[in-house]
Order: C-alpha cells, then structure tokens, then sequence
C-alpha cells in the first residue's frame, strides 16, 4: 500500500473514529493494554533484533536503552493506556455558549483535528503513546519511527490494529509508515493530512516545515538547563541539578547546560564536579569554571548541544540576568530550572524565560505528559501554537462552532425585527 493509500484510509477511519463514543474509544485502549500482553513475546523478540543490530551498528548506549523494550516498558505503556482511558473526553466539551440573539444560540465545542502525521525518534514506547492519545481524542494517526526500531514497532502496531478491531473500530485508524520515502510522500498529502508533527532536531524540524504545505506543529531539541542562584539552597542543588542529568540521560528533558552564579560556584561546583564524576559524566566548562574544577574546554557549540549522553556542560555567571540571557539565547524553549530560595529571583526567572515549562528547585525530568497528568504525550511542543509543553489531549484537539436557531435570517436582523442580545450563557451544546 503506497502512501496516498494508506492517507486515504486514515481519512475515512478518522472520520469514523470521530464521531465514536468515548466508551467504544477507551475500549480500544483497554484492549491495547490486553493486546500488547498477549503479544508481548512477539513484541521482545522483535526488539531484541532490533536491539542486536543496533548495537553492531555502534549505536550509543544511551540511544540503545532508549530503543530496549522489555517488560518494564510493557509495563509502563500499559499503566499509561489505563491512565488515559480514565481521563474524561476531550472530545464535544462546550467551551462557550453565547446568545446572539432571542433563541439563537452559539456553541464553540471541541473537536479532534483529524489526520495526524508523527514523526519519532528510535522509542517504540512512543509508537504506543502517540496512537493511544490520538485514539482518545478521534484522531487518526501515520506513524514513522526511527529506522532501529522498525520491527518493534511493526509488531506494536500489529497489536494496536487488533485492538482497534476488537473494539469496533477502524484499524486503519494508526498505521505506521516504514521508510523515508514515505516521509517524503505524506508531505504531499496536504489535502488528506491535517497535521505533521516531527520530534527531532531543528533542523529536522525545519525540514519538515521547508518541505511541506501541510501545518507542522514542531517537537524540537531539548536543550534544558538547571541554574543555580546564589541564593540556592545547595543540598536542593546537588539533588536537583544531579536528577536533571542523569536520572536518564537519554530523554529530551534532561539538563544538558547547568549555570551557577559566580558567588556560589566554589561552593557549588567542588562537590557538585565529584557527584558528576563519580556517575560518569563528562564536564566541558567555560575558562570561569576550568579555574576551579579539572574538566574539558567548553566551546560555542556546546551551549547549543543537546548531547543525550554523559556530558554536561557548565558556565559560571555573575548574574541572574546572565543567566536568564543565556538559556534564551541557546536554549530550545523547551524546561529551564532555577534553584533558589529567594521568590523574586524565581518569579524573574519563571517570567522571563521563554520556555515551555519554567521551574523552581525542581527537577527538569518532571516535564512529561504522564507526570502532568495528561495520560500521555505526542511530544513536548517547543513552539507556541497552537499547543506548547507537554502535548496530551488538549493539543489533539480543535473546536467548531455550532449555531441552533429556529428560522433565524440575517433579513430579519438587519431589519431590526431581531436585535442582538451577546449575552453569554451556561449551558453545554445539546447537539
């Protein structure tokens, strides 16, 4: 089936799966998580393939731990399938009901996009959260993962079109595409494909956009940072800043950047350089940093590298504003954090900083769609339209404007034998 087919049919299965009841949608999700146990040796022995030519391939080990489906990930996936089926519908909400006027009401309701094509990195478990998301919200998604991967998630999505069908409901509503000319295809699909959303790095993202007239609603790099102020409380900033980087050293809300203000970095960085050595970790500082603790020179390029591996970089600033200046030049507007105990540098910062998730003495790993409460993630947006952070449901979803009258003309309102009443209303869209 070439692509243009396989658009065709995730069309006609959106609109389907678009006007199906949210029972029948969070069915298919319970049968996903039965299914995906059932398959689950089919599942590992294709990863297991995959993970084995992966790693005669050279792939970093942290992109092949990445890549590994065990069953601490089928567990994980199924935990969030139960999770998202329990969160309420996205679909149909009334979000305003205004009185034009006498007995002629306006309804703003949402409602899925319709087609979604995503394009992800070598993470199978993504494949089962991307379509388990866009199942809930009426969507139907075309999937392509990372070439590594690609038996993992054919088998994936072998049971998650089973599951589709157990419910009732069209399997061609996920379906995953296996090569880059499909990629290259489903950018021409502008009239059947709503909407493209690549995770990778800018310049993949720009790819996308430079080559395609379908909107692109871009998951870019995650070039995190954890600041810490002069006012930190350094056992919080040992902790934090450590959990940041490695924690998991593969994910894209990992700090690959840590600030620390000149007034604390002696302090700070003597242990803080020990912690990192003692897990491995390689430390490219700036001239300011290499004076106090042994590491690598840090270069231009390194404040703009999202290394997804043991290496972090590290400057020393005067300032909270430096600071600041710094992650909105070379950050990727994805999860900045500060450490301080003092709430006017933290609102400064929180304010300023012009990313998606902003934190204090927190660490940047919690920007996850799961931890949000979200069920799940397609990604975290790093954009501002029309979905930023973490994007769940919500940013799944769209709305129309439903109007019910009785016989209401525009004649009769230009006239003045009807005149408007704009008078805002509780009340949810009966239709």
């Amino acid at each position: 089936m070439n692509l243009s087919e396989m658009a065709a049919r995730a069309r006609e299965a959106f609109y389907a799966l678009s006007t199906a009841k949210v029972d029948q949608r969070n069915l298919a999700l319970l049968k996903m998580a039965e299914q995906l146990e059932k398959d689950q040796e089919v599942i590992f022995a294709a990863n297991q393939l995959d993970c084995e030519q992966a790693l005669q391939e050279g792939l970093a080990a942290p992109l092949l731990a990445r890549l590994k489906f065990d069953h601490s990930k089928l567990k994980q996936v199924q935990e969030g399938l139960l999770s998202l089926r329990d969160l309420p519908d996205p679909i149909g909400e009334t979000v305003f009901c205004h009185e034009l006027t006498e007995g002629l009401k306006l309804y703003r309701v949402t409602c899925p996009i319709g087609v979604i094509g995503v394009i992800f990195e070598s993470r199978p478990d993504a494949l089962i959260q991307i379509s388990s998301l866009a199942i809930k919200s009426g969507n139907a998604a075309l999937l392509k993962g990372g070439r590594e991967a690609l038996r993992t998630n054919q088998a994936l999505i072998q049971s998650v079109q089973t599951a589709l069908t157990q419910a009732g409901l069209p399997a061609n509503a996920a379906q995953l595409m296996e090569s880059r000319e499909d990629v290259a295809a489903m950018l021409k699909e502008d009239e059947l494909i709503d909407l493209i959303i690549p995770r990778g790095s800018n310049a993949f993202v720009r790819y996308i956009m430079d080559n395609s007239r379908i909107p692109v609603l871009g998951h870019a790099d995650g070039i995190c940072h954890v600041y810490v102020d002069q006012d930190a409380d350094l056992d919080i900033a040992f902790q934090v800043a450590l959990d940041s980087k490695v924690q998991n050293l593969s994910v894209c809300n990992a700090e690959e950047t840590l600030l620390v203000h000149e007034a604390i970095a002696e302090r700070f960085l003597s242990t803080f350089s020990t912690l990192l050595q003692e897990r491995g970790v390689e430390i490219r500082g700036d001239e300011a940093t290499r004076q106090l603790i042994a590491c690598k020179a840090a270069t231009e390029e390194d404040w703009s590298t999202e290394y997804l591996d043991a290496i972090l970089s590290i400057r020393i600033v005067p300032s909270l504003d430096a600071a600041i200046q710094h992650i909105n030049h070379y950050g990727s507007h994805h999860t900045d954090c500060i450490i301080t105990e003092n709430d006017a540098a933290a609102a400064a910062f929180l304010n300023r900083v012009d990313s998606a998730g902003v934190y204090q003495n927190v660490s940047t790993r919690f920007a996850d769609g799961f931890v949000y409460g979200l069920g799940a993630e397609v990604g975290i947006a790093t954009g501002k339209l029309h979905s930023r952070g973490p994007m769940g449901l919500d940013g799944l979803t769209t709305y129309k404007y439903k109007l019910i009258g009785h016989g209401h003309t525009m004649a009769e309102m230009k006239s003045g034998q009807w005149k408007y009443t704009h008078r805002v209303l509780d009340e949810k869209c009966p239709l």
